[in-house]
C-alpha cells in the first residue's frame, strides 16, 4: 500500500525545532494513557523542550531530582513529560514522594535508574495507587535484574546500553514479548534501524547542546553577511 501523504506546515517562527531523525519514525509506538508514543527527546533545556518535534520528553539528569526542575520542564513542554525520580542515591520513600510530585506536576510516567531496588518500586507503585502513573526503569546491561523490577511494578523499560541497546533490546524481547520498550537509538540510520529491528517500541533521542545549535545559527549569520 502506497504511504499515505502527510501535509505538513511550519510558521516564520518556528522554523528551527529540534528533533530525531526521519527514520526513527518507522518505529511503532508506544500509546499511554491515550497518547502514542513514538520519538522521545532526552533533555532538560527548557528551550529545547519548547522547541521540539518528538512526541515526549525524557527529562532525567545525573542530580537528586527536584520538583522545581519538574515543574520548570512541566510549563514549558507542549508534549508529555517523563520525569526521573531517583532510584540510586535518591532511593526508598524520597523516590515515592518525587513520584508523587511528578504526578502533581503533570508527569505522564516516572522514571527510575538501573540501580533501584525493588524495595524502592515497592514503594512507587504503593504511591501510584493514588497517582496512577506508570514507572519506568532505566536498563543498561543484560545482566541487570529488569525481570525482578518488572516483578515489582515496572510497566515500561527504557534501554540505555549505547552500542550494546541492539542486543540488551533483544535479549528483553525474546523474555517479554509484549513489555513496552523504549530504546537510544543513536545518531545514525543504520544503529536507529538495528534498535527498531531489535523490538523497541519508541526511541530516545540526544538532541545537540544548545551551544552547539547556537553555533550552527551563528554560523548562518556569519554566511548571510559574508
Amino acid at each position: 500500500m502506497t504511504e499515505q501523504f502527510v501535509p505538513e506546515i511550519y510558521t516564520p517562527l518556528k522554523t528551527s525545532v529540534v528533533g530525531p531523525p526521519a527514520v526513527a519514525r518507522q518505529v511503532g509506538g508506544i500509546k499511554i494513557l491515550g497518547k502514542k508514543i513514538k520519538t522521545i527527546i532526552f533533555t532538560t533545556d527548557v528551550a529545547i523542550v519548547n522547541n521540539t518535534n518528538a512526541d515526549a520528553v525524557l527529562a532525567v539528569y545525573p542530580f537528586t531530582p527536584h520538583p522545581a526542575v519538574m515543574n520548570a520542564i512541566s510549563n514549558v513542554a507542549t508534549i508529555p513529560v517523563f520525569n526521573g525520580i531517583g532510584g540510586g542515591l535518591t532511593a526508598g520513600s524520597r523516590s515515592a514522594y518525587m513520584g508523587l510530585l511528578a504526578e502533581a506536576a503533570g508527569s505522564i510516567g516516572v522514571v527510575v535508574n538501573a540501580p533501584t531496588s525493588v524495595e524502592t518500586i515497592k514503594m512507587i507503585k504503593m504511591i501510584n495507587r493514588v497517582v496512577d502513573v506508570p514507572i519506568i526503569c532505566t536498563v543498561v546491561s543484560e545482566r541487570q535484574d529488569y525481570a525482578a523490577q518488572i516483578e515489582a511494578g515496572v510497566s515500561i523499560l527504557n534501554v540505555s546500553g549505547a552500542a550494546k541497546t541492539p542486543a540488551i533490546v533483544s535479549a528483553i524481547r525474546q523474555q517479554y514479548p509484549e513489555i513496552p520498550i523504549m530504546a537510544t537509538g543513536g545518531k545514525n540510520e543504520a544503529s536507529i534501524l538495528a534498535t527498531i529491528e531489535a523490538g523497541a517500541n519508541a526511541l530516545t533521542y540526544t538532541p545537540p547542546t544548545n551551544g552547539e545549535l547556537f553555533a550552527k545559527k551563528m554560523a548562518d549569520y556569519r554566511s548571510d553577511l559574508a
